[in-house]
Protein backbone atom coordinates (compact mmCIF):
# COMPACT_ATOMS: atom_id res chain seq x y z
CA UNK A 1 0.00 0.00 0.00
CA UNK A 2 3.02 2.27 -0.22
CA UNK A 3 1.84 3.57 -3.58
CA UNK A 4 -1.50 4.76 -2.19
CA UNK A 5 -2.39 8.44 -2.38
CA UNK A 6 -5.51 10.27 -1.14
CA UNK A 7 -6.17 13.71 -2.56
CA UNK A 8 -8.99 16.10 -3.45
CA UNK A 9 -11.03 15.06 -6.49
CA UNK A 10 -10.47 17.13 -9.62
CA UNK A 11 -12.69 17.59 -12.67
CA UNK A 12 -10.31 15.44 -14.71
CA UNK A 13 -10.98 12.54 -12.29
CA UNK A 14 -14.71 12.43 -13.04
CA UNK A 15 -14.61 9.82 -15.86
CA UNK A 16 -12.73 7.34 -13.64
CA UNK A 17 -14.94 8.13 -10.65
CA UNK A 18 -18.14 7.53 -12.61
CA UNK A 19 -16.90 4.11 -13.75
CA UNK A 20 -16.50 3.14 -10.07
CA UNK A 21 -19.86 4.77 -9.33
CA UNK A 22 -21.61 2.71 -12.01
CA UNK A 23 -19.99 -0.52 -10.77
CA UNK A 24 -20.94 0.24 -7.15
CA UNK A 25 -24.45 1.71 -7.10
CA UNK A 26 -27.79 0.86 -8.67
CA UNK A 27 -28.63 4.57 -8.99
CA UNK A 28 -25.29 6.04 -10.08
CA UNK A 29 -24.58 9.74 -10.19
CA UNK A 30 -23.75 11.22 -13.58
CA UNK A 31 -20.61 13.03 -14.62
CA UNK A 32 -22.64 16.27 -14.62
CA UNK A 33 -23.59 15.80 -10.97
CA UNK A 34 -19.95 15.36 -9.99
CA UNK A 35 -18.89 18.34 -12.08
CA UNK A 36 -21.46 20.55 -10.34
CA UNK A 37 -20.48 19.20 -6.91
CA UNK A 38 -16.81 19.99 -7.50
CA UNK A 39 -17.17 23.33 -9.29
CA UNK A 40 -20.39 24.88 -7.91
CA UNK A 41 -21.11 23.48 -4.43
CA UNK A 42 -19.17 25.35 -1.75
CA UNK A 43 -20.30 22.83 0.89
CA UNK A 44 -18.94 19.83 -1.03
CA UNK A 45 -15.57 18.16 -0.51
CA UNK A 46 -14.65 15.13 -2.62
CA UNK A 47 -11.60 12.90 -2.37
CA UNK A 48 -10.11 10.10 -4.44
CA UNK A 49 -7.84 7.27 -3.40
CA UNK A 50 -5.24 6.15 -5.91
CA UNK A 51 -3.18 3.00 -6.09
CA UNK A 52 -0.20 3.36 -8.42
CA UNK A 53 -1.79 6.56 -9.80
CA UNK A 54 -5.03 4.75 -10.71
CA UNK A 55 -8.19 5.97 -8.98
CA UNK A 56 -9.63 3.04 -7.05
CA UNK A 57 -12.20 4.84 -4.91
CA UNK A 58 -13.77 8.11 -3.88
CA UNK A 59 -15.65 9.78 -1.07
CA UNK A 60 -17.81 12.88 -0.89
CA UNK A 61 -18.96 14.93 2.07
CA UNK A 62 -20.85 18.16 2.58
CA UNK A 63 -19.95 20.41 5.48
CA UNK A 64 -22.61 22.89 6.57
CA UNK A 65 -21.68 24.94 9.62
CA UNK A 66 -20.31 22.29 12.00
CA UNK A 67 -22.08 19.25 10.54
CA UNK A 68 -20.66 16.91 7.92
CA UNK A 69 -22.85 14.62 5.82
CA UNK A 70 -21.25 11.87 3.76
CA UNK A 71 -22.82 11.91 0.29
CA UNK A 72 -21.13 8.78 -1.05
CA UNK A 73 -18.14 6.51 -0.73
CA UNK A 74 -17.08 3.64 -2.95
CA UNK A 75 -14.07 1.48 -3.63
CA UNK A 76 -13.77 -0.24 -7.00
CA UNK A 77 -15.02 -3.84 -6.68
CA UNK A 78 -11.58 -5.05 -7.82
CA UNK A 79 -9.93 -3.45 -4.77
CA UNK A 80 -12.46 -4.09 -1.98
CA UNK A 81 -11.45 -5.98 1.13
CA UNK A 82 -7.93 -4.55 1.26
CA UNK A 83 -8.40 -1.69 3.74
CA UNK A 84 -8.71 1.07 1.16
CA UNK A 85 -12.19 2.06 2.35
CA UNK A 86 -10.89 2.50 5.90
CA UNK A 87 -7.95 4.58 4.66
CA UNK A 88 -10.22 6.81 2.61
CA UNK A 89 -12.81 7.19 5.39
CA UNK A 90 -10.08 8.11 7.91
CA UNK A 91 -8.60 10.71 5.54
CA UNK A 92 -12.06 12.21 4.98
CA UNK A 93 -12.69 12.33 8.76
CA UNK A 94 -9.36 14.07 9.33
CA UNK A 95 -10.26 16.65 6.71
CA UNK A 96 -13.76 17.41 8.03
CA UNK A 97 -12.39 17.80 11.55
CA UNK A 98 -9.75 20.21 10.23
CA UNK A 99 -12.54 22.16 8.51
CA UNK A 100 -14.48 22.50 11.78
CA UNK A 101 -17.06 19.73 11.66
CA UNK A 102 -18.25 18.57 15.07
CA UNK A 103 -20.70 15.87 13.91
CA UNK A 104 -20.80 13.50 10.96
CA UNK A 105 -23.75 11.56 9.60
CA UNK A 106 -24.60 9.35 6.66
CA UNK A 107 -27.25 7.02 5.30
CA UNK A 108 -26.51 3.41 4.45
CA UNK A 109 -28.71 0.65 3.06
CA UNK A 110 -29.93 -1.54 5.90
CA UNK A 111 -28.67 -4.56 3.91
CA UNK A 112 -25.13 -3.19 3.43
CA UNK A 113 -23.44 -5.02 6.29
CA UNK A 114 -19.89 -4.40 5.05
CA UNK A 115 -20.42 -0.64 5.02
CA UNK A 116 -22.14 -0.64 8.42
CA UNK A 117 -19.18 -2.57 9.86
CA UNK A 118 -16.77 0.01 8.44
CA UNK A 119 -18.76 2.92 9.86
CA UNK A 120 -19.02 1.30 13.31
CA UNK A 121 -15.24 0.95 13.28
CA UNK A 122 -15.07 4.75 13.19
CA UNK A 123 -17.56 5.19 16.02
CA UNK A 124 -20.73 5.83 14.04
CA UNK A 125 -23.88 4.69 15.79
CA UNK A 126 -27.39 4.04 14.44
CA UNK A 127 -29.57 7.10 14.80
CA UNK A 128 -32.76 6.16 12.99
CA UNK A 129 -34.32 4.73 9.87
CA UNK A 130 -35.39 6.55 6.71
CA UNK A 131 -38.21 4.40 5.36
CA UNK A 132 -38.08 3.53 1.65
CA UNK A 133 -35.12 5.89 1.18
CA UNK A 134 -33.65 4.10 -1.84
CA UNK A 135 -35.94 4.54 -4.81
CA UNK A 136 -34.58 1.63 -6.86
CA UNK A 137 -36.05 -0.98 -4.49
CA UNK A 138 -37.65 1.05 -1.65
CA UNK A 139 -35.05 -0.25 0.80
CA UNK A 140 -34.78 1.57 4.11
CA UNK A 141 -31.69 3.58 5.00
CA UNK A 142 -30.05 3.40 8.38
CA UNK A 143 -28.93 6.84 9.54
CA UNK A 144 -25.63 6.66 11.39
CA UNK A 145 -23.79 9.48 13.12
CA UNK A 146 -20.85 10.31 15.36
CA UNK A 147 -19.68 13.32 17.37
CA UNK A 148 -16.18 14.25 16.26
Amino acid sequence: MSEVNIRPMEVDDIPQVTIIEERSFTLPWTQDIYRKEITDNNFAHYFVIENKERIIGFCGVWIVLDEAQVTNIAISPDFRGNGYGSMLFQAMLNQVITLGARKLSLEVRVSNNAAKKLYRKFGLKPGGIRKKYYTDNNEDALVMWVKL
